[in-house]
């Protein structure tokens, strides 16, 4: 390196207010012959919105930072890809920005490396001078009641797996063949199910739904989904653009408790607008006389769906002698106190809905990646401020990991630019010890390549996702996925 270049180079650094390059030539850690290593290396632990959004964040707010992103699978982008709905692919053009930030010259993608298995924490600890962890929320809360484990009984989140085209849920194949079909919780991830349920197949085979869900919805017997919570229609933790959708879905008519509405009209004047809209819009399709053309529609429709609140299940029921589901047991809560903060407390009274079919959506949950990480195992989240984990110097976490299951697309991005923010900040302030050249991916790919581990690039990603685009295309959809690891690879490296 010439002298003139040298100095450019000692003087961005030092103008830069970033790199604490005094403090470097001090301690002797960036000698001049390893000067571009001395960037700061920043490692990110999963490729969902959380990892993507800080990675973003980095990248745009310091001109050295560089990004390696680990995903346990090879294909990038989480829940944009395996959690959003099949029909909502304007919530899946964020990919688009994503894959803006994954070209980025500072950004690199290694996909086929499970963390904690292939490769330690402590081992990226080593390497790099930060490691956020965003690895989000895969684990199930369960309901914690006698018959949950019969067949006939599936987590939402195996559910929008399967019909997404995870993996891991591939063989899934829930049975259809009942009437009545049971979601217990009442936020959007439950009306995605329900819409999934009930929606006409001319709809779905326009997305970018599995080839193999389809045909089981084709050949699907349920008219009729009852999507169940333990408190009112107050405290409903959908969106109204879910509800709507659920309103005007085609072919179905909603089917409601009138009574579960009592007092809810006098309650309106003092909810905030958005919660005051979601409810007048349930007020209006729960009680309201409908005009001509909707009472005509509603007529013709097959299949019903309906909210059934104050109510929380105490027992999957099992047909005799079998270890199949035959329904299940609510019990009938009332409210104390009102709001969001209102309770639902027991009566002691129950009731039972024959179904073949029950979908819990009480919420997904993080789960420990590394014994070295501290985690929260009650409310399934690391400790930690601001995005900094407790007793933990240099590891971060970003998205449901750092909040819990909360949340759109949207919120994610907010809370993972303040663990950018805090990465930053931390730099800044010699918090982070950026002293040491951090070899990065370098070691990380010596260590994955001793262990017989190798990794998918972006650009190998870009095959499998021409492959995919292909495959939807000769059947007049965006995308029809490869719905194994082990396809996915095949197609990456050849």
């Amino acid at each position: 390196m010439g002298a003139h270049k040298l100095l450019f180079s000692e003087l961005k650094l030092w103008t830069s207010g970033r790199g604490g390059w005094i403090a470097r030539l001090h301690k002797g850690g960036c000698g001049k012959a390893s000067l571009s290593s001395c960037s700061p290396k920043v490692c990110i632990v999963g490729s969902g919105p959380a990892g993507f959004y800080t990675a973003q964040h980095l990248i745009k707010a310091h001109q050295d930072v560089e990004v390696d992103i680990y995903e346990r699978l090879p294909v990038p982008f989480g829940l944009v890809r395996f959690g959003v709905a099949p029909d909502h692919p304007e919530v899946k053009n964020v990919i688009n920005t994503f894959t803006q930030t994954a070209k980025h010259s500072r950004c690199s993608f290694f996909g086929n490396v499970n963390v904690g298995k292939n490769v330690s924490i402590t081992e990226l600890q080593q390497a790099y001078h930060a490691v956020v962890l965003s690895y989000g929320a895969e684990g199930n809360r369960s309901m914690g009641v006698p018959g949950e484990d019969l067949a006939g009984v599936y987590s939402a989140k195996d559910f929008v797996g399967w019909y997404n085209g995870l993996p891991s849920c591939r063989e899934l194949s829930p049975d259809l063949s009942c009437e009545t079909a049971v979601i217990l919780g009442q936020g959007n991830v439950a009306l995605d199910v329900a819409r999934i349920l009930l929606s006409p197949i001319d709809i779905l085979k326009k997305t970018d739904i599995t080839q193999p869900t389809l045909e089981a919805l084709a050949e699907s017997q349920v008219r009729r989904v009852l999507i169940v919570g333990r408190r009112g229609p107050i405290q409903i933790a959908c969106t109204i653009k879910e509800l709507r959708e659920m309103v005007n879905l085609p072919d179905t008519r909603p089917d409601m408790v009138a009574a579960d509405f009592d007092g809810v009209k006098e309650a309106l004047k003092d909810l905030p607008r958005p919660r005051k809209r979601l409810t007048e819009l349930m007020l209006k399709t729960a009680l309201e006389v409908p005009g001509e053309k909707e009472q005509e529609r509603r007529s013709k429709a097959s299949r019903t769906w309906g909210f059934r609140f104050f109510r929380s299940p105490v027992e999957v029921l099992a047909e005799p002698g079998h270890s199949r589901i035959a329904g299940i047991r609510l019990a009938i809560n009332k409210l104390e106190g009102s709001g969001d903060g209102a309770q639902a407390v027991l009566t002691g009274e129950v009731e039972d809905v024959p179904c073949g079919l029950v979908v819990s959506s009480i919420g997904y949950k993080s789960l420990p990646i590394d014994p070295s990480v501290p985690f929260d195992s009650r409310k399934a989240i690391v400790p930690n401020t601001m995005g900094r984990v407790k007793q933990a110097a240099g590891l971060y976490c970003s998205g449901w990991l750092k909040t819990g299951p909360t949340g759109v697309i949207a919120t994610t991005m907010n809370n993972s630019f303040d663990t950018a923010r805090s990465i930053l900040e931390d730099m800044d302030s010699g918090t982070l010890d950026m002293s040491a050249a951090k070899p990065g991916s370098q070691s990380i790919s010596a260590l994955l390549e001793k262990r017989g581990v190798k990794p998918v690039t972006f650009s190998d990603w870009e095959k499998i996702d021409n492959v995919e685009m292909k495959r939807g295309e000769s059947r007049g959809k965006p995308r029809e996925k490869l719905l194994t690891v082990e396809e996915m690879l095949h197609v990456a490296w050849t």
